[in-house]
């Protein structure tokens, strides 16, 4: 029987172990993809307690929490911030078998060296120690990150963001490079017009012009997109539950928009088709800046309209979806690429069925001139766990080239998420070794460890190419 968590956990064999510890272990972060804040990295922010650097904003543990029968008051509500730890506390020994079970224990133990099981027996123990160091100039935010060996992180900011934390971050040589990424779903937001034209003032504001033609959108946009150019974003990202559907004989686009201005709302294929359109002229962009852009697909957001209002958005009451992706993604994409316009692209996907779907998707518009441009991207939110990394890697390897992966990131909230890259690696390392073990690989090392490297670092330095 293996100790819990020891130096080998995930690994089952030799293989597995000297791929994770001679190739994968050492190397550096690249998180291209996460939401953490800017100004907290800008300011070096030092933590005042575990509390609020690990469950403020933590919709995976308040999940779980609530299924725990923890009163809401007790996780986003008033109740004292060891309260909320406690509770916490409580609830992680019923966690086991989900992937917050081996978060929790592997973030105490490699941010402060905690090696106690967390439970109620321990919570006030674990509480006064793990504050302590968060007191340490070693975990500030910018500490933490360090720690972790993280190179590069691109937070997630809407077109209107000023990056003002961005250019203070990059003023500082911190030794950490963090970059913006375009996220514009609100820019496409024309199925409700009242709220539209509340953000469509804000875009005006910080684009300095005037929005009252589609043109005069595009325009606006597109003085976004080189802000972020030039502040070293190369990344953008989306989050719908399906892309628009491309309709090549749409009419009325211009006109419709200006009913949007004037807050008619429009019918259901009017909508998609100015939406589509928004999107593809914002692809176009990219395109032409040498951006990748990333689709987030799948999810059923906010289906608890009483937590809605109480309590808010991004709150923990978001599920998969069942939507259907293949015949929009294909189009668009298609669209973009009859014109030699479409960018390095990256699709996740949020329901397991599509795994299979998502990497063939990648392989319709690979063109030859970019290493894996078109990427089936890494098991995300709900399937960011061993079985959903296990899968999605399954499918890559089957359907495409595992070797051109550009691997893991952690689309967290959270300062103390990144031994989830850890996680991918001990994962991944587990995998090729058991091949290797079952005679499917061979045992070459030095392609096998250079293939790890590639996939947890290498690849991604390569796709994103951010300023160094």
């Amino acid at each position: 029987m293996k100790p819990f968590l020891d130096d080998n956990f995930l690994l089952t064999n030799k293989v597995a172990e000297e791929l994770y510890h001679n190739h994968a272990a050492g190397m550096p972060i690249i998180d291209y993809h996460n939401h953490l804040s800017p100004e907290a990295v800008a300011k070096n922010h030092k933590f005042g307690n575990i509390t609020e650097a690990w469950l403020y904003g933590d919709h995976y543990k308040w999940r779980a929490m609530r299924a725990n029968g923890v009163d809401e008051n007790l996780i986003t509500g008033s109740a004292s911030d060891y309260e909320k730890f406690e509770k916490w506390a409580e609830t992680v020994p019923y966690t086991m078998r989900n992937p917050l079970y081996h978060w929790t224990h592997l973030e105490l133990r490699r941010y402060f060296g905690v090696n106690d099981l967390l439970s109620p027996k321990t919570a006030k123990d674990v509480y006064e120690r793990v504050n302590s160091k968060l007191q340490l100039d070693s975990h500030t935010c910018a500490g933490l990150l360090k720690g972790m060996k993280v190179e590069v992180l691109c937070t997630t900011d809407d077109p209107i963001d000023s990056l003002a934390f961005h250019k203070q971050i990059a003023d500082q040589n911190m030794g950490l490079q963090v970059f913006p990424t375009f996220r514009p779903d609100k820019a496409m937001g024309v199925d409700d017009p009242m709220s539209y034209k509340v953000y469509l003032a804000k875009l005006e504001t910080a684009a300095n012009t005037t929005i009252d033609s589609l043109d005069s959108l595009m325009a606006a946009l597109q003085s976004r997109v080189d802000y972020f150019h030039e502040m070293g974003g190369r990344v953008s990202d989306l989050g719908p539950n399906q892309i628009p559907m491309v309709n090549p004989k749409a009419q009325n686009l211009a006109q419709n928009f200006k009913s949007v201005l004037e807050g008619k709302k429009l019918g259901l294929e009017e909508t998609e088709s100015l939406q589509a359109y928004i999107l593809t002229e914002m692809c176009k962009m990219y395109h032409a800046k040498g951006w990748s852009q990333q689709f987030h697909l799948g999810a059923l957001r906010n289906n608890n309209e009483r937590a809605l209002r109480e309590i808010g958005p991004d709150t923990g009451y978001d599920s998969m979806g069942d939507f259907s992706q293949a015949e929009r993604m294909s189009k668009f994409f298609n669209n973009l690429d009859n014109t030699d316009q479409l960018a390095k692209t990256i699709i996740y996907n949020l329901n397991p069925r599509d795994n299979d779907l998502f990497a063939t998707m990648a392989g319709n518009f690979n063109d030859g001139k970019i290493i894996g441009k078109m990427q089936f991207g890494t098991g995300w939110w709900f399937l960011d766990q061993k079985t959903g990394m296990e899968n999605q890697i399954n499918s890559l390897s089957n359907m495409g080239l595992l070797s051109r992966f550009v691997g893991m990131l952690t689309d967290s909230r959270s300062f103390l998420s990144f031994p989830r890259h850890e996680y991918f690696r001990r994962i991944l390392c587990n995998l090729i070794g058991t091949d290797v073990v079952n005679g499917e690989l061979p045992h070459d090392m030095s392609l096998l460890g250079q293939t790890v490297e590639d996939i947890c670092y290498n690849n991604a330095k390569n796709y994103f190419g951010f300023k160094s």
